[in-house]
């Protein structure tokens, strides 16, 4: 896959299954089960992570953020595809914005709606997924545990 070629829904699903497992990871620690990974967009894995807030006793420690992190330095993320099981909040899409990180896969933005329309806007190839899995597993974490939800996105 060139790194002009629009990616497909079958592809982006392909690449979700890992995030997924890290949001399924990050639950079993006791923290909020969302779950990201940076791919190159020819299928190489870069880095993966889960949101550890909780476990790292660190607000920053987000998915996205250790994914990115776990990925290593790059000169260049034009080619490199955010995988998430959650829109992006602010700061991680700051994050994608930043790096230019060239595609973000999505997902679902059920449970909450974060920045990627904005990242969309600036050029950004954004592919929201709406996946039953995703939305079933973060919907019931919010509905079990409102108070540590509210306190992940700033509420």
């Amino acid at each position: 896959m060139s790194a002009n070629e629009p990616l497909t829904e079958a592809r982006a699903r392909q690449f979700l299954t890992v995030a997924l497992e890290e949001a399924r990871l990050g639950l079993a620690e006791g923290g909020i089960p969302i779950g990201a990974a940076l791919y190159h967009r020819d299928g190489t894995l870069l880095g993966r992570g889960h949101n550890r807030r909780v476990q790292d006793d660190d607000a920053s420690m987000h998915a996205e953020t250790a994914a990115f992190r776990n990925a290593g330095r790059r000169r260049d993320y034009g080619d490199c595809v955010m995988v998430t099981t959650l829109s992006p909040c602010w700061y991680c899409s700051g994050l994608v914005r930043q790096f230019g990180i060239g595609a973000v896969v999505i997902g679902e933005s059920t449970n909450f709606a974060g920045g990627h329309p904005w990242v969309a806007e600036h050029g950004c190839e954004v592919l929201v997924l709406e996946d039953p899995d995703c939305i079933a597993l973060l919907g019931t974490f919010i509905a079990e545990h409102p108070a540590l939800w509210d306190e992940d996105i700033g509420r």
